[in-house]
């Protein structure tokens, strides 16, 4: 048997991307012809113990186009991207013996729906080497200064640790292969239709207009930052509510890897030494240290993340009044601005950083409605979902992460603080709903 004979298998998750791809990098190091996989896994358009679809149409069309996008750029590389809507554990078994796979390169991921499945698909493979990769991550793993058990409680103590003392390691390039890497490819990316959805128009209003996949990620980049120079400005803008300028949006190609945070951060020290540096351009590098500090509680405590007493082990009181919980979904509370935010997620997959804080201190402090209801809505409507930032986030919300202060949100008082014209809620509230 010729070694090219021998297959290497890219196992797609959430690393979807050509541009700074460990996983795609190393899998394509050692001569073997390589070939990427991705599933449209069914589990994940499934009913959630709460109610709601794990995805929703919003991130299920981005999704879509992002593996478009993502055959595109992988096919000019001379590399096949094999794409199912069917569970992996059903696929992946059959690739490896009918394909010859030597090796299965995939992204390291860590909670409990991740490795299930990956385990699934292990017991039903035999003579594969597979090959576990950190890859979106800003700081690696293996280069902090402290052991991941001993992750700081306090996001401040974690960035200060981290921001002077630990290097960001260089993008990673991956080399066109050979012509001869490709073979016939008879798969088809599916449609919304086969996930389930109708076909469905972007809202005139969306913040978040935007289409999935790399390409669009690296054209949102550099408009943000060298065509309009927007990240200039960022820290003063990016509490905003209307618009798709206020902040950098990003995080929908990040969350499922469109785009890396190393990939951004050396965009970031470009635009610093091509024009200038400022509070701005360190917020962006800042906010990206914040997502890091979500993946590292992950890492740290596991599933302790999705259960209701949180890192903390707090015991609330918790309600799971459904009245509530609906009336929160449709925008039907007492709070205008919670409402606003709540029916424009509900529209368009999208809401700003500074409604999803209100909208989560009103659920879990003012309602007291489980938080893990709150979570698991987000996790199906949003567009930039991310299991370690949601839950992360939700738990520090509910006062069962790690804010070491307990805050509670005054929504009237953000209201009129963050939107003092009324402008973000007279854009989506009828008129006779705008208090």
């Amino acid at each position: 048997m010729q070694k090219n004979d021998i297959k290497n298998l890219i196992w797609f998750r959430n690393d979807l991307r050509t541009v700074d791809n460990t996983v795609l990098s190393e899998a394509t190091k050692n001569g073997n012809t390589v070939f990427g996989v991705y599933c449209f896994d069914p589990k994940q358009f499934q009913i959630d113990a709460f109610g709601f679809k794990k995805t929703e149409k919003f991130r299920a069309q981005f999704l879509i186009e992002t593996i478009q996008d993502l055959k595109v750029q992988l096919s000019q590389l001379n590399i096949e991207l094999l794409v199912y809507n069917e569970h992996p554990e059903v696929i992946i078994p059959k690739l490896c013996n009918t394909l010859n796979v030597e090796a299965i390169y995939l992204q390291k991921e860590w909670t409990q729906e991740e490795i299930d499945t990956e385990n699934v698909v292990k017991a039903n493979i035999d003579n594969v080497t597979w090959h576990h990769i950190y890859n979106q991550f800003l700081f690696h793993p293996e280069d902090i200064n402290f052991q991941i058990s001993k992750t700081p409680q306090v996001f401040t103590v974690f960035r200060k640790k981290l921001e002077k003392y630990v290097r960001i390691r260089p993008e990673v390039e991956t080399p066109k292969l050979p012509e001869s890497n490709r073979f016939e490819n008879t798969t088809n990316i599916p449609s919304l239709s086969d996930l389930g959805f109708n076909n469905f128009g972007r809202h005139p209003h969306s913040a978040f207009p935007f289409k999935g996949g790399e390409t669009a990620a690296q054209n949102r980049l550099d408009d943000y930052f060298f065509n309009t120079k927007k990240l200039g400005f960022y820290k003063k803008t990016r509490n905003g509510l209307v618009g798709k300028d206020y902040s950098s949006k990003f995080s929908p190609w990040l969350a499922n890897g469109s785009i890396s945070a190393r990939t951004i951060y050396w965009k970031v020290k470009q635009f610093e030494k091509e024009h200038y540096k400022n509070q701005s351009t360190y917020w962006l590098i800042f906010e990206l240290i914040w997502r890091d500090y979500f993946k590292y509680i992950s890492l740290k405590y596991g599933n302790q993340i999705f259960k209701l007493e949180g890192i903390l082990n707090k015991d609330y009181n918790w309600s799971t009044n459904q009245t509530q919980i609906q009336q929160w979904i449709n925008g039907e509370t007492p709070s205008d601005f919670v409402n606003a935010n709540m029916i424009e997620l509900k529209e368009t997959g999208w809401m700003s950083n500074r409604g999803r804080q209100n909208v989560a201190s009103f659920f879990a402090k003012e309602l007291e409605l489980d938080w893990r209801i709150g979570a698991a809505y987000f996790e199906s409507l949003l567009l930039d979902y991310d299991v370690h930032s949601n839950y992360g986030n939700w738990m520090y919300v509910a006062g069962v992460g790690n804010d070491p202060r307990d805050r509670k949100f005054n929504v009237q008082l953000q209201a009129e603080r963050y939107d003092s014209n009324g402008k973000f809620r007279s854009l989506w509230l009828q008129p006779s709903l705008f208090l």
